[in-house]
């Protein structure tokens, strides 16, 4: 498996000026996220405007914009051989980030919002018990 597929997590510094921290955890509190969470949400929004426009696929689609897990297994084992928990493991990331997209989008949308107080997301209508 290639290293563009390393699911692991790891750790990125970076200095910005204090007021712009100042400024981030502010926003960050507002928000009742992690100034991480905060940071890597803002990071992956802001990768987005160099990404081309994906709207959502039409669901009667059986292969939507090619994204479906056959079409992508067989993408990946064109290139390499994979063992199974390297397949699972890379497409397990791709459930990840579609659920990070899916949370960013919804929160921009002001549909949905980190709650700290109740230990994750919930509606902002409140039609939860996240309220």
């Amino acid at each position: 498996m290639g290293d563009s597929a390393d699911t692991s997590r790891k750790s990125v510094k970076t200095y910005v000026p204090a007021y712009q921290k100042s400024e981030w955890q502010s926003h960050a509190d507002d928000l009742e996220m992690s100034q991480s969470e905060f940071v890597r949400t803002m990071v992956q929004a802001g990768r987005k405007g160099f990404e081309p426009d994906t709207t959502e696929p039409d669901s009667s689609d059986p292969d939507p914009g090619g994204n479906d897990l056959e079409t992508r297994v067989l993408k990946l084992l064109s290139a390499d051989t994979y063992s199974w928990d390297e397949l699972l493991e890379t497409v397990s990331d791709d459930i990840e980030s579609r659920l990070d997209a899916t949370l960013e989008r919804l929160q921009a949308d002001n549909r949905i919002r980190y709650s700290g107080r109740h230990g994750g997301y919930t509606t902002v209508d409140g039609g939860g018990d996240g309220d």
